[in-house]
């Protein structure tokens, strides 16, 4: 693995999830990381995924370095031969060159601005670092995914999953805020190559696009499609027909008991942070059936995996 930016990079999904489970038996790491240093850099918050990145990187030896772009670096341009009059600073030519010289993995958020659809696709920040960095990149949540999150969800079904090909529904849910399509993009791909009865559920003008859902069934009735489900993921998305558009915030979509009993005593997944009782109720969460926070326990062995690998192919 040269870099980590989607699942176009990874040769064989289960063993990479072996290998995170691995990890995780272990909670420790060989010391491939000792001398070596993983840039991070934030344009937007982000809690579960800046923590169990650097947790990760320290247990493969790495010395961390973390900074807040969006506030404490200079504004990036990122368009080749732009005139730079504006606010714009720096290049993404000369960023990229010289945190390469810095360190040896330069992991990288930036979500989209759910306006221009067409920008948002062309992933320009994930873009520019992949083209001008002279080190691998990996995506911490871009405009149009986030591997990381999905390979945890992945390494998450693996291990708890009593079934032999389990169905697995990702069912959208209400929320106040526009959402990316970003996370349930990456699920979709990465339930895609896992032996799994893969289902998405959402309202009428939030299909996920159809280069990313393929031949997967979508339903429009969320009763319909948790029948007999083994695991639910629930998830908002701001529409991509209507793009960035919240249509309608559909309180009826709210997870709640009532739906987990339509299902196989399904275990409920969320990636956090997660709305209460708009996003999934209480009773819900607080219940047995709720894997959320072993799910988040397991970010760290995905990252750790992930690192693992680059760090073997470029020792």
């Amino acid at each position: 693995m040269k870099k980590y930016i989607g699942i176009e990079n990874v040769d064989n999904l289960q063993e990479l999830i072996s290998e995170a489970l691995q990890l995780k038996k272990e909670n420790s790491g060989p010391s491939l990381g000792k001398g070596k240093t993983l840039g991070m850099l934030f344009f937007n918050p982000s809690l579960r995924t800046r923590l169990s990145t650097e947790k990760a990187a320290k247990l493969l030896g790495m010395d961390v370095m973390v900074m807040n772009a969006d506030k404490d670096g200079w504004a990036l341009e990122f368009e080749d031969g732009a005139i730079m009059s504006s606010n714009k600073a720096e290049h993404i030519k000369e960023a990229a060159g010289v945190l390469s010289q810095y360190c040896d993995i330069i992991a990288v958020r930036a979500f989209p601005g759910l306006e221009d659809r067409e920008k948002d696709e062309a992933d320009q920040v994930i873009s520019g670092f992949t083209k001008y960095a002279t080190v691998p990149i990996v995506n911490l949540e871009s405009a149009t995914g986030h591997p990381l999150q999905a390979l945890t969800d992945a390494m998450t079904i693996t291990e708890m999953s009593t079934s032999k090909r389990p169905k697995v529904v990702l069912t959208w849910a209400p929320h106040p805020r526009a959402l990316p399509q970003s996370v349930p993009n990456s699920f979709v791909e990465y339930m895609q190559k896992m032996d799994v009865e893969l289902v998405i559920t959402n309202p009428e003008g939030y299909d996920l696009s159809k280069e990313v859902r393929k031949d997967t069934p979508v339903y429009h009735d969320q009763k319909k499609a948790l029948k007999d489900a083994d695991f639910v993921y629930v998830k908002n998305w701001s529409s991509y027909e209507q793009y960035g558009k919240i249509l309608s915030e559909e309180p009826a979509w709210t997870f709640d008991n009532k739906k987990l009993g339509l299902t196989n005593d399904a275990k409920v997944m969320h990636c956090l942070p997660v709305r209460r009782n708009v996003v999934i109720a209480d009773e819900v969460l607080d219940g047995e059936n709720s894997v959320v926070i072993q799910q988040a326990g397991n970010r760290t062995f995905a990252a750790q995996a992930v690192l693992n690998r680059i760090l073997e192919n470029n020792k």
